[in-house]
């Protein structure tokens, strides 16, 4: 029988799908799972957009150009306009989701055996395509107890090596929730400029900062021939089956090369930019709902995080993800045993391990992704559970004194 290539079998796996055949098996079972796992949104995607878009008028659904619908293009202008970002239709390369505008930018940007230096723990298939484009991930670690908070100059100019060609990270933070300050972005700013290098940064998330506002990489002065924008509409509109992202960036020589690579796929989603382009339409009462809806949800899962014994959290500023440290030695068989073996009520939750997070051997093992995208009934009750199964977990590392402790420790950011 003919093999199968080894690097799709060196491919990392993806964290937040890689424990699905166990859920899929619990729910046969007949337990019920609070998915905590993936960034799946419960709230509806922008209802009138939806009525709308089903009365648009057309009989032939076509290719799109291989940068997007034009109309599209110039909605997105306009949005980005409320931001304080100026661009050009064309600076605007609509993608299959924030995915492939990923994908393009490692393909368009670096050659096999580039690095790219991430912090970290960092959205994990930022791991899985690096290694399709043959990109080497220097990851950076964050600190758990500062909020993960972005590392000094020093320490990034630490990682630089004549192959470094980028930095990349996301803001706000998806595993960690972290808004980055525009003291931080300027730091970055003064690395890449400093040392010529590319800097990412994916603004999937950009409406869902709670406590200030967003500074986005492209308000920074100086940065037009170093940065690029990955954004995306499946989250911001709960649309992730639209499909539809885009790769933003001045630079005209990385959007020639995005376009090579655009072009041999054909075009994006035309269904997925007709919807897009609906919603950007009348968005402003949607999205502030939107974002109030996570901010309190985010309240309810830092607040019951604070009062469960041995458990670490801080206050995430943005996105719908904690990361927190569990009193527990192996973050992969606590999620294993949470749907294999625990039940609470008839239900379980579904977490993230926090390894595959991480570039770096040996860390993540007693953290966990929560992605607080449920109601907040649900959530609650999600939180019911993961109390209820840290009291019981047989590789729990808390001793007698610590199981009776407070809130202790925790720490609010």
């Amino acid at each position: 029988m003919p093999a199968v290539s080894r690097r799709s079998q060196s491919v990392p796996l993806s964290p937040f799908r890689k424990l699905i055949p166990l859920a899929d098996r619990a729910k046969a079972a007949g337990k019920h799972i609070y998915h905590l796992n993936i960034g799946q949104p419960d709230i509806l995607t922008h209802p009138l957009a939806v009525e709308k878009f089903r009365k648009l008028p057309w009989q032939i659904l076509d290719y799109s150009p291989s940068n997007g619908i034009a109309s599209y293009r110039e909605a997105l202008c306009g949005y980005y306009a409320r931001f304080g970002v100026s661009v050009s239709a064309d600076e605007i390369m609509v993608t299959t989701g924030g995915s492939e505008a990923i994908l393009f930018f490692m393909l368009a940007c670096l050659d096999p055996g580039d690095e790219i230096i991430i912090p970290e723990p960092f959205y994990a298939n930022y791991n899985g395509y690096a290694h399709m484009a043959g990109v080497d991930v220097v990851p950076i670690t964050c600190d758990i107890a500062d909020g993960f908070s972005i590392p000094s100059v020093e320490a990034f100019a630490e990682k630089i090596t004549p192959r470094t060609r980028a930095i990349v990270i996301t803001n706000p933070n998806n595993p960690t929730g972290a808004c980055y300050s525009q003291d931080e972005l300027e730091r970055l700013s003064g690395i890449v400029r400093e040392h010529d290098l590319f800097l990412c940064v994916d603004e999937v998330y950009r409406e869902f900062s709670y406590d200030s506002p967003l500074q986005s990489i492209l308000q920074l002065p100086g940065l037009d021939a170093h940065a690029v924008v990955i954004d995306s509409v499946s989250k911001r509109y709960s649309a992730t089956g639209a499909r539809v992202g885009a790769l933003v960036c001045r630079n005209l020589a990385v959007r020639e090369s995005v376009d090579r690579y655009a072009k041999l796929r054909l075009s994006p989603p035309g269904l997925g930019q007709r919807l897009s382009e609906v919603m950007l339409e009348d968005d402003g009462q949607y999205l502030q709902g939107v974002k109030e809806d996570y901010r309190r949800r985010r309240d309810i899962v830092y607040e019951r995080l604070q009062q469960m014994p041995g458990v670490f959290s801080y206050e995430p500023g943005g996105a719908f993800y904690c990361f927190a440290r569990f009193p527990i030695a192996d973050s992969e068989d606590f999620c294993r045993w949470l749907l294999e073996d625990f039940s609470h009520e008839g239900a379980t939750v579904m977490l993230s391990p926090g390894p595959g997070f991480y570039a770096t051997p040996g860390l993540g093992l007693d953290e966990c992704r929560i992605a607080y995208v449920l109601n907040t009934d649900d959530l609650g009750k999600a939180m019911d559970c993961l109390e209820a199964a840290l009291a019981v977990y047989p590789g729990s590392t808390l001793s007698g004194a610590d199981a009776g402790s407070d809130v202790a420790s925790s720490a609010r950011r």
